[in-house]
């Protein structure tokens, strides 16, 4: 049974949504503001995120942000479901991260076949558990990375380090996230900055051209281009 998050203020809202999505067998979680919604991420690993943009404490946009540059919940689908109906807000929500953006009021019969199909996207298909992005290949059951089908050494950090940028899909990851992801808290930044460098300049040279898929985002952190090659 799926689980859905829920991040909704108004309990008239939260009620239908509870109402629609038990009725379709799914399992339903709800936050009503922002830092609640980031805590419930953590602690109820949804499949799917239902997320309105204006909400207490942190509004859903920056709750989005959050979301997508955090490694271990970078990967969640997330539909967006707002009043706000502009253009403008829809083509900023989905540059954030929203894999799909629903506008208030809503049909139920749309929804929940919005939700069924983003959660059908983004089912594991591979029992092997297998990252790919040009010819190089990560299999995370085996902890395992092949560049043209040869196996390369990488230490426990850069794996971790490359598996954080592969699971993101091409979103940016910031340096605080790559390194509480990585290597835990730390609030030292010049200490932050060294040594995500140093692994990112390894991890670079032992991919060869495929390294040149990781590019720095000048003041913000990382990211790795899953763009076909020409």
């Amino acid at each position: 049974m799926a689980k859905i998050l829920v991040v909704e203020d108004m309990d008239s809202v939260v009620d239908l949504l509870r109402s629609l999505l038990h009725r379709e067998g799914f399992e339903v979680a709800v936050a009503q503001d922002g830092p609640e919604a980031l805590e419930a991420v953590r602690r109820e690993k949804p499949d799917l995120i239902l997320l309105d943009l204006i909400l207490p404490g942190l509004d859903g946009l920056e709750v989005l942000r959050r979301i997508r540059q955090d490694p271990i919940t970078a990967h969640l689908p997330v539909i967006v479901l707002s009043g706000k109906d502009e253009e403008r807000d829809k083509v900023i929500g989905l540059e954030i991260g929203a894999d799909d953006y629903i506008t208030k009021p809503f049909q139920a019969n749309e929804l929940i076949a919005r939700v069924k199909g983003r959660l059908r996207r983004s089912a594991p298909t591979d029992p092997a558990r297998v990252l790919k992005v040009g010819s190089l290949e990560m299999e995370l059951d085996r902890y395992q990375v092949t560049l043209r089908g040869k196996p390369i050494h990488l230490t426990s950090k850069e794996f971790s380090l490359l598996r954080a940028l592969l699971m993101t899909n091409g979103r940016v990851l910031s340096r605080d996230a790559l390194f509480e992801s990585v290597w835990g808290a730390s609030k030292d930044a010049d200490l932050q900055s060294r040594t995500i460098d140093v692994h990112i300049r390894s991890l670079r040279n032992k991919l060869g051209a495929e390294g040149r898929r990781i590019f720095t985002v000048r003041n913000v952190g990382y990211r790795l281009d899953p763009a076909p090659t020409e």
